[in-house]
């Protein structure tokens, strides 16, 4: 019993750490387009971006049920199960966040959550319908978001082709902080509650580990709630400049009108989602968005050597995190 407390708070710990690296690595998200068309300074981004990732963890868990009892049997799995997972989520992010690669957060932590299990206790764990809805999303939405971010910028393009270049600039300098309030506010409906999921697994694993019986259905404690949601703001109040850079500046040059494009795009994919439940990688929307914006300009307007890499990494990111979580766990299962 002890081991397995001891093994509990450290999923806890791990998950809060994961959290917090999660808002770190996908600040740019939020607001890289705010700042590289100059209409929130930095600081005033990241503080905006902070508080509404805080706001919108708060609105619901229809995702962390997905999460947490939608991919694997729950009652099949371990504390180290999690442990590896998160572990395997954790270096990823770091690794990626130190290239300045925006990769997939939920890439991370889902597949290594799947590749944990399998480790675990082999493939029959899985729930096969709920890796294929996650998957579908996850590949589905970044075309979803490509094509509204280019529908939306011709819109917009269209309203305002009689307008002078000043008005349009003076109005979408005040429109664009809006977008991204709400692209800050969505990003912390859909991202933390992955972590409420994995946590909540956790929590039960742990009551099934003293012969308790699973409960009826999958219920997220609000001190759970309260941790993801503070996590993910502190770790959105420091902010990763490098991926800021590269999403906001290196991908396309921006204008106003175009991350307001890009942010409202965004924004309502990722709202809808995390409604109904599905848990989608906000780094995606918003790169696949912005790359659309950039497309109604014209198709050179759009930097695609840097969103193939971007696409490279993103691809690489299901893989290797499940690989790396499955021999993660097998290593701690050879040593306890």
């Amino acid at each position: 019993m002890h081991d397995t407390y001891f093994l509990l708070i450290c999923v806890i710990v791990l998950a809060t750490i994961f959290d917090f690296i999660n808002g770190f690595h996908d600040t740019a998200n939020a607001i890289a387009t705010s700042v590289s068309t100059r209409v929130l300074s930095p600081k005033v981004a990241v503080a905006m971006a902070a508080i509404l990732n805080m706001v919108g963890a708060l609105t619901g868990t229809a995702v962390a049920k997905t999460v947490g009892s939608g991919l694997v049997e729950t009652a099949s799995v371990t504390q180290i199960t999690v442990v590896s997972a998160l572990l395997a989520a954790i270096i990823w992010d770091l690794i990626t966040w130190y290239f300045g690669l925006p990769t997939s957060s939920s890439h991370a932590i889902l597949s290594g959550l799947v590749g944990a299990a399998i480790a675990t206790a082999g493939t029959e764990v899985i729930i096969k319908k709920g890796v294929y809805k996650v998957l579908a999303g996850l590949i589905l939405s970044p075309v979803v978001g490509l094509i509204l971010g280019f529908l939306l910028m011709m819109f917009l393009i269209w309203v305002f082709k009689r307008s002078s270049p000043s008005l349009v600039t003076n109005l979408f300098n005040r429109l664009q902080i809006l977008s991204a309030s709400y692209m800050a506010f969505s990003h912390g409906s859909n991202d933390a509650q992955k972590t409420m999921g994995i946590i909540t697994m956790a929590l039960i694993s742990y009551d099934v580990s003293l012969g308790k019986l699973p409960p009826a259905g999958f219920h997220v404690p609000f001190w759970v709630i309260i941790l993801c949601a503070t996590a993910m703001a502190f770790g959105t109040a420091l902010g990763g400049w490098r991926i800021i850079k590269t999403l906001g500046v290196r991908l396309v040059q921006l204008k106003p009108i175009h991350g307001f494009a890009a942010e409202a795009s965004a924004a309502t994919v990722i709202e809808i989602a995390s409604r109904i439940g599905l848990p989608l990688s906000t780094t995606h929307i918003i790169s696949s968005t912005i790359m659309g914006v950039g497309a109604s300009k014209r198709l050179s307007a759009v930097r695609w050597g840097i969103g193939g890499n971007i696409v490279i990494a993103w691809i690489l990111t299901i893989p290797a995190c499940a690989l790396l979580a499955w021999a993660i766990c097998k290593a701690i299962h050879f040593v306890v």
